[in-house]
């Protein structure tokens, strides 16, 4: 048996079949998972976790919460839950009890997510930081392709993934839902575009590449008018290519991009290649979440996070060349940088050693940055999880849109030891992500509601994708059939997300740490965020080093930004604690056209709507909701206002002024 001074008595067989799951998902052999190291000491992470989670609950039968699997647990910790949970203890139930079920019609449509919702309205122009379509692009090198073989290979792998995949063929329909389109359906398959350069000069290749860039960064996908998915091919002289593509991330997040390319290059490989059937899909999971709020673990979290948002800060005052709101961006500015695979590997085994992620440690590096950049050390950042919750074992193995954001409180101390920064940061995360049934989406839009403000409440992100390799089981092949090999290091890509000032990102590419920061380049000096992103990469090197962990981070005195530049002015990224009351005379709708409008509320919103000066959102709305809102009023020949006006006076009186200022034979 096995005993501890602060652990329930726990059954031998538990405690070495949670070690053998451990063994398993970090790839070594039960010897070496002992009961009292924990899970990140013996390399494993977050993203591991979900992984794990699945596993257990496959393996053991015993339905884990993420909350259960924190990173710090030993496998003797991890076993006495397994016990527990498994025994019907007697401690609080933190478990998710929730399983996926296929859906009786797998071509019904079903909701979006949260962030999808947030993709889905940024790309009608609702809010300022808009883009037309919310996507990622990226291109890379193939060298030694088959010239004859490789167009059809990969077409024919695309229609191979996209039926396996049935996310490939999602559509968005106009009320804010999405389907599946049948197998049968002629617009269901991605399809391949190839460009042949393979007789073509160096200048004709370097303008026509500039153009297929140009083009696929600034006009995405979008899967509310068709595929979400825009693959293409340029053949290049000597037996080299470059293939590029670009998805919605309405369709896939960073952890799909990763099972996406996995499978496809499988598929290439080998005409032959079945892959393993998936026993539910991303609509299975989607609504099975529908009874996530029945469940006390939910309650919970959403107590554990209102009950902290009246002390959130604002986000970073970052110094501003223009106002959001103002500006009308195209394209998302980039800048990139490498950590060898050398450098990175013992960067990462200091991380192992002062028992953070590198994930959490990379946190720590991006908040000093922005610290010294906006001269506070007091701020508001927005974090991308890649959060699926372990409801079955092939989660994992889905391509979908499933990643949620997560508000990070940042309150750094002064001067602390770089050490200290990481390990506060590994704390912060995780206590975050042990509630993370309540997404970052949620949580803006009630922290939204409660100051008055319906500006992005944190347009600073963080993303991690460390660690996505290992919980996938392996990287992306170097080579695959006719593609011939593939050059992940001779990239380029752009980011498109909406209601983001700045977005910081690090992931892997073979064996490499990259850095990116994605901007809208009219908000901000050039040499600014060149120093900043100086500032964060400096700090990555010096990490290297074991001393570089214990030399003190030098941050501003101030804790807050000045009390003048808190309110949105002097150019500096704020968020106003409000925007006002209404202009409007408050009392029962005064003409026809109220009268409608009201009605429609009271139907969208569930209660009675007798005030034409209450707010839309106070009332209990929220963005999706408001651009369906919209939509029917068009739809019914009320009246057509686009979302970015109707925010501006969000009343039932400000939406008919706005009806009659765009129809003036509204009725009235």
């Amino acid at each position: 048996m096995t005993t501890s001074a602060s652990l329930p008595v726990v059954p031998d067989d538990v405690v070495r079949a949670v070690r053998g799951v451990w063994a398993d998902v970090l790839d070594t052999d039960t010897a070496s998972v002992p009961d009292d190291a924990s899970f990140l000491s013996l390399g494993g992470d977050s993203v591991l976790a979900v992984r794990m989670a699945a596993v257990i609950r496959k393996r053991l039968g015993v339905n884990l919460a993420l909350s259960d699997v924190r990173v710090e647990h030993t496998a003797a910790r991890l076993a006495a839950l397994v016990h527990e949970r498994g025994t019907a203890g007697s401690g609080v139930p933190r478990s998710l009890d929730l399983d996926i079920e296929r859906r009786d019609d797998p071509e019904a449509p079903f909701p979006l997510l949260p962030l999808q919702q947030g993709y889905f309205v940024g790309q009608q122009d609702a809010w300022e930081l808009s883009y037309r379509s919310a996507h990622h692009y990226v291109d890379i090198g193939l060298e030694d392709i088959d010239g004859d073989e490789i167009v059809e290979a990969l077409q024919d792998a695309l229609e191979r993934l996209a039926e396996h995949q049935s996310m490939l063929r999602a559509r968005i329909l106009p009320d804010g839902t999405q389907r599946i389109l049948p197998l049968d359906d002629p617009d269901a398959m991605p399809r391949l575009r190839t460009t042949d350069l393979s007789t073509a000069g160096e200048e004709e290749i370097a303008i026509k590449l500039a153009e297929i860039r140009r083009e696929m960064s600034t006009e995405g996908p979008d899967p509310a008018v068709g595929c979400g998915l825009d693959m293409r091919l340029t053949l290049l002289p000597g037996q080299r290519a470059r293939l590029h593509s670009s998805t919605s991330l309405l369709i896939i997040d960073g952890w799909s991009s990763g099972v996406f390319y996995r499978d496809l290059f499988a598929l290439v490989s080998d005409y032959n290649a079945v892959l393993a059937p998936l026993e539910v899909d991303f609509g299975d999971y989607v609504t099975s979440l529908r009874g996530l709020s029945d469940t006390e673990q939910w309650r919970q979290d959403r107590d554990w996070w209102w009950d902290r948002l009246d002390s959130f800060p604002l986000p970073p005052a970052l110094p501003l060349t223009a106002d959001p709101a103002e500006v009308r961006p195209a394209l998302m500015g980039t800048r990139q940088a490498v950590l060898d695979a050398e450098r990175w590997a013992a960067l990462r085994a200091h991380c192992a050693e002062h028992g953070v992620t590198p994930s959490a440690a990379m946190f720590a590096v991006f908040s000093a940055a922005v610290a010294r950049a906006c001269g506070h050390r007091r701020f508001l950042l927005n974090t991308l999880q890649l959060n699926r919750l372990p409801l079955h074992p092939d989660v994992p193995r889905l391509v979908g849109a499933f990643s949620s954001t997560t508000l990070m409180p940042v309150e750094l101390p002064e001067n602390p030891a770089f050490a200290d920064l990481a390990v506060s940061a590994q704390r912060a995360t995780g206590d975050a992500l042990a509630h993370n049934l309540i997404t970052g989406v949620e949580v803006s839009r009630e922290l939204g509601r409660r100051r008055g403000t319906r500006r992005p409440v944190a347009p600073v992100v963080f993303q991690s994708t460390l660690g996505v390799d290992a919980a996938l089981g392996s990287e992306v092949p170097h080579e695959a059939g006719p593609l011939g090999r593939i050059d992940l290091l001779s990239h380029h890509q752009q980011l498109r997300t909406p209601q983001v000032a700045l977005e910081a990102r690090f992931f892997e590419l073979r064996g490499e740490l990259v850095v990116v920061f994605s901007l809208v380049e009219e908000l901000f000096a050039a040499e600014d965020v060149d120093r900043m992103f100086q500032d964060v990469t400096r700090t990555v090197e010096s990490l290297v080093a074991r001393e570089g962990w214990s030399a003190p981070v030098i941050l501003p005195a101030e804790l807050d930004a000045p009390q003048s530049d808190s309110g949105g002015t002097g150019g500096r990224l704020s968020v106003p604690l409000s925007q006002g009351g209404t202009d409007e005379e408050p009392g029962t709708p005064r003409d026809e056209l109220e009268l409608a409008i009201a009605a429609e509320w009271a139907q969208l919103l569930g209660c009675a709507v007798t005030d034409r000066a209450a707010d839309f959102f106070a009332l209990g709305g929220d963005s999706l909701l408001a651009v369906r809102m919209l939509g029917v009023l068009a739809r019914q020949g009320v009246g057509r206002v686009t979302p970015r006006r109707f925010l501006e006076h969000p009343t039932v009186a400000g939406l008919a002024d706005a009806v009659r200022e765009l129809s003036p034979t509204a009725q009235g």
